[in-house]
């Protein structure tokens, strides 16, 4: 078998061959070759040590990633390449690290030592795949199966049984019984890890193609109560109510399949309805209702984003698009439709209707999203045609009431908020001699009751 290798990555490989070493591509580069997928990045494992690599390549810019641990980036022109000696490893004591890492002359020493078959395969153009462990054929299979025996392999990092979860969502595999088998026995180790690579590696899980099928997963592991608690109460949760035909739980898993991969899209479809259980109430006629779920859902989030150690921009992102994915049942004007670009932002603003769109189609078989499809078009004019939702887009500001006689302080911000309100019922007075206009004669008839005390010229 003969691979197609960009020819930037192939120059590498022949470049420490032709002086005497080997190289191999390796892991899930090869894994996305063999599968015909376009891998993301290339990984290169070879018998030269770091520094011979840094000496080779010194036409190059080289970045020293873990040097200790033989890795160096070769930055080439048609993307970085990433080069690691071949490695050997002592005994994980921590569920995290080994021992001792050294380095080694065998390939099939570095391909040992890695979790899963599908990642421990090698190949070049001179020998072709190595692949000591099978992987290839668990391709074809489609299965996830640890190198070796599944408990020591997930004694050895406990984080492992989350990325077998996350090989499975994204390469729709199934997980072999006996590395499932150990992956429940060993779940509940994973609280051993910190919480910083537990959630890097639950948002690629969220990321996946399908990442329902991961978050299945880890609940059948027993790690869904530590990952994700809040989801649990979910489970099964009936909603009680002729417009959702799923529980709460497969509603969200359906709406987190229907969004696309846009990180806080993801997490708002995991947490729009998290707060359902515990909003609940039923009406005479058994009907369930589930006032403030949304800004309780958005409650929960912000806690549960601040443990998985989210950015503060991230969580803000998620938390806006779960208090509001409600709003679809609202009948916005324009002014309303502004209203909302202001708050949501308009980079965000269309990931929430990605979110209501999915959400609307998981509710039930007839649901319709012809309103939202006539909303995410009036609101794609307003900005298009720069009509006004905040006053940095008015066509005067605090100068220019100053310079009509008003004096600098609260009451600025309030003029020019009046005059947004005006503006966004009526787009075609955002003209500078309008809006002055419009400001003297507010604030010069309601001068005592407006002004809050502050003296005005006008």
């Amino acid at each position: 078998m003969k691979l197609s290798i960009p020819s930037y990555v192939e120059n590498v490989i022949d470049r420490l061959e032709k002086n005497g070493y080997e190289a191999y591509i390796v892991g899930g580069s090869l894994r996305d070759m063999l599968l015909g997928r376009v891998p993301k990045d290339y990984d290169i494992t070879t018998n030269a040590l770091p520094n011979e690599v840094e000496m080779l390549f010194t036409d190059y810019k080289t970045v020293n990633i873990g040097k200790e641990f033989g890795t160096i980036i070769i930055c080439h022109d048609m993307g970085p390449v990433e080069v690691t000696t071949f490695r050997k490893e002592g005994k994980y004591l921590d569920g995290r690290r080994p021992q001792w890492v050294s380095f080694s002359n065998k390939i099939e020493d570095d391909l040992s030592r890695r979790d899963f078959t599908i990642n421990a395969i090698a190949y070049n153009v001179n020998r072709g795949i190595i692949d000591p462990f099978d992987g290839q054929k668990d391709i074809s299979r489609k299965i996830i199966r640890t190198v070796g025996a599944p408990k020591e392999r997930f004694s050895e990092d406990y984080l492992r049984i989350m990325r077998g979860i996350r090989f499975a969502a994204e390469l729709d595999f199934e997980i072999e019984e006996e590395t499932l088998k150990a992956a429940k026995s060993y779940s509940r180790y994973v609280e051993k890890v910190s919480m910083e690579r537990i959630a890097e590696e639950f948002f690629k899980i969220l990321m996946c193609n399908i990442p329902s099928k991961g978050i299945r997963l880890l609940e059948e592991v027993g790690l869904l109560n530590i990952v994700l608690p809040e989801l649990i109460p979910a489970i099964g949760f009936d909603q009680r109510n002729p417009h959702h035909e799923m529980n709460v739980y497969n509603h969200i898993l359906c709406v987190l399949d229907n969004t696309p991969p846009i990180l806080q899209v993801r997490l708002a479809a995991l947490f729009h309805d998290i707060g359902k259980p515990h909003t609940l109430t039923v009406d005479e006629e058994g009907i369930g209702h589930f006032y403030g779920h949304d800004k309780l859902g958005a409650d929960i989030a912000r806690k549960a984003l601040k443990r998985l150690k989210a950015s503060n921009e991230l969580t803000d992102k998620v938390c806006i698009l779960v208090k509001e994915h409600m709003n679809h049942h609202v009948h916005f004007k324009d002014k309303g439709l502004k209203k909302l670009i202001s708050r949501v932002g308009e980079n965000e603003i269309f990931n929430l209707i990605v979110l209501q769109k999915a959400d609307i189609m998981c509710s039930n078989q007839e649901a319709k999203v012809d309103h939202i499809l006539e909303r995410e078009k009036r609101i794609r004019e307003i900005i298009d045609s720069n009509e006004a939702y905040k006053v940095s887009q008015l066509n005067i500001n605090g100068n220019d009431l100053m310079d009509l006689g008003f004096h600098q302080g609260p009451i600025l911000r309030e003029v020019l908020q009046y005059l947004l309100e005006r503006v966004m019922e009526e787009p075609d007075k955002n003209k500078k001699e309008f809006l002055k206009k419009m400001a003297m004669e507010k604030f010069l008839k309601n001068n005592s009751s407006n002004n809050k005390g502050e003296e005005i010229d006008c």
